[in-house]
């Protein structure tokens, strides 16, 4: 397991650290180079004696991670001194061996390859996460299809809605992301040599990329190498900070509804979880916190992919370099990020009384919209919206509740019926298209649950 250190899991789980750890790096590099003399060993590039002596190399443990890293520094990059280490060892077993290690590659085919290897268990680690908190957003949208609160625009109160339809749209994008990301967030290793062309290894250069993109484990090659060409890392971290972007509005909506003052959500109580080192009375939300946090540092990190784009002819001079550790911190604070918000809702407290008690807090104001549009079908929209104006202003200003202020008014009392004020004031039946807004939603959540349940 991954040692967090001192911020234990707060930004960053062991899990997802540990496939994204320095030893998973260099294993996955060295997964290249066994595959790489696999496949020329196939189409009689390499001798096959050499291919056993090579794999037989490529395992992690047999390397000082500390000194390649060291002389990384001077190198430029990791890959050239552990394919010098890597040819010693092969040396020192069958020198003849050893001429075809790393046969006909560059740099970027092993550190790139290797990426994808560790990118492809992280991947699948998103994937099964946002699984997780579908599965939790789903019961919870039909749990409360029919809990009334108040709907908010500008933070102010706007009309009701259910806490269903809420839970529905926080639904929506991550069921649309599970779906992208199975698309958009495969990595590829590739194999293309020193510019790209593979003109090293002559008439078979077609045949060895061929063979490779049935060699390498875990995940396939794309036949077309992309050192320059970097549509693909720029995508998986355009999904990631979609992700958590939505994340962020999930954490926002449920921080401001467990504010003391509003009380509609709380989240999932825990021993020592939310103090404060000075108050002993606080709850604080630290699941949205944490979540929010992650949320607001992926776009400088999406930036930096995005601006990692333009790379020079067929070699990049920064723009590569600089997708290593920007890419693998945008896996990290997701797969960190998912897991709080799972606990979060998986554990979420609702309390529809307080939903309720807050959809009253108006004296019927919330309805106002209803009821002029009532009023609208017998003296004209232009004039129920005026009249219902200034009935709102009577409201607040003396405390009394609409519907009474509605039966004092002279151009407004005996216009409704009681039955029709019971109706037009009723929260519960002002739903409009809510059930086949959730509906939709489920029905989408249901399709992807197949693909999902995979992931899991």
């Amino acid at each position: 397991m991954a040692d967090i250190g001192l911020y234990g899991e707060l930004f960053a789980d062991r899990e997802m650290a540990a496939v994204l750890d320095e030893r998973a790096a260099l294993q996955g590099m060295l997964d290249f180079e066994a595959a790489l003399a696999r496949a020329e060993a196939e189409v009689g590039v390499i001798p096959a004696a050499a291919t056993d002596l090579i794999a037989a190399q490529c395992k992690a443990e047999l390397y000082d991670i500390a000194a390649i890293g060291k002389a990384a520094t001077l190198a430029g990059n990791p890959a050239i001194p552990l394919v010098k280490a890597l040819t010693a060892r092969v040396a020192a077993v069958d020198a003849e061996a050893a001429k075809w290690v790393h046969y006909g590659a560059t740099s970027q085919d092993v550190i790139d390859s290797g990426q994808a290897q560790q990118y492809r268990a992280a991947q699948d680690l998103i994937l099964a996460r946002s699984a997780d908190l579908a599965h939790a957003l789903a019961a919870l949208a039909r749990e409360h299809r029919r809990t009334p609160m108040i709907g908010r625009t500008f933070l102010q109160h706007a009309v009701p809605i259910s806490f269903g339809l809420k839970a529905a749209n926080w639904l929506s994008p991550i069921v649309s992301f599970h779906d992208d990301f199975m698309i958009w967030g495969e990595s590829a290793h590739q194999l293309g040599g020193a510019a790209g062309s593979l003109a090293s290894l002559g008439d078979k250069a077609d045949a060895v990329s061929e063979a490779f993109a049935r060699t390498m484990p875990s995940i396939g090659a794309v036949r077309v190498p992309w050192h320059t060409e970097r549509r693909r890392p720029a995508r998986i971290a355009t999904e990631l900070g979609l992700l958590l972007g939505h994340l962020g509005k999930l954490a926002g909506d449920i921080a401001l509804m467990a504010q003391t003052e509003i009380g509609e959500l709380a989240e999932p109580e825990a021993p020592g979880k939310g103090g404060s080192s000075a108050m002993p009375h606080k709850r604080n939300p630290v699941l949205c916190t944490l979540i929010l946090t992650a949320a607001k540092r992926a776009p400088g990190l999406v930036a930096t992919m995005l601006a990692a784009m333009p790379q020079e002819h067929e070699r990049a001079m920064g723009g590569w370099h600089a997708e290593w550790p920007t890419l693998r911190e945008l896996f990290l604070i997701a797969g960190g990020a998912l897991n709080h918000a799972v606990a979060l809702v998986e554990g979420l407290q609702v309390f529809p009384e307080q939903m309720q008690y807050n959809l009253d807090l108006t004296n019927g104001l919330v309805m106002a919209e209803r009821v002029s549009l009532a009023l609208a079908q017998t003296i004209g929209r232009g004039e129920a919206h005026h009249l219902l104006e200034e009935a709102s202003r009577d409201c607040l200003a003396s405390g009394r509740h609409l519907r009474d202020v509605l039966a004092d008014h002279p151009k407004l009392a005996g216009k409704l019926s009681n039955d029709d004020l019971d109706d037009l004031f009723d929260p519960t039946t002002y739903r409009g298209a809510t059930d086949a807004i959730i509906d939709r939603i489920l029905v989408l959540y249901e399709e992807e649950r197949e693909y999902m349940s995979g992931n899991a």
